[in-house]
């Protein structure tokens, strides 16, 4: 089994709704901090949001504070990433990934440092168009 598997990607209108799943196996979700990760065609890959192992702490970035929500579900052993008001810049390959408390400067999740996540799933596409 993948530690982990995105899913829940497809073709979403303009100010449409769409959720991903992250998908853990083989650990609990406390064990580490899960992030969500994005890239668009011709453009870097940029951190989304990110949720730390135990506290809950949760960090968007700019472009999706307000629109989107990162959540854990843990009889699921799933992270979620609630994507609301879609716009076309949305679009891309979202990506899940983990990072370990002992990887890094410190013992969180972050979206600039992409280096301190350790394995990253296959990702799910994301497509905006009306």
């Amino acid at each position: 089994q993948l530690p982990l598997v995105e899913s829940g990607g497809g073709l979403v209108q303009p100010g449409g709704s769409l959720r991903l799943a992250c998908k853990a196996s083989g650990f609990t979700l406390d064990s580490y901090h899960i992030g969500w990760f994005r890239q668009a065609p011709g453009k870097e890959r940029e951190g989304v949001s990110c949720i730390n192992r135990r506290n809950g702490f949760s960090l968007y970035s700019d472009s999706v504070k307000g629109r989107f929500t990162i959540s854990k579900v843990y009889a699921a052993n799933t992270v979620y990433l609630q994507m609301d008001n879609v716009q076309p810049e949305d679009a891309g390959i979202y990506y899940c990934a983990l990072k370990d408390d002992f990887v890094g400067a410190q013992p969180r999740c972050t979206l600039t440092r992409e280096n301190e996540y350790e394995y990253w799933g296959q990702g799910t596409q994301v497509t905006v168009s009306s």
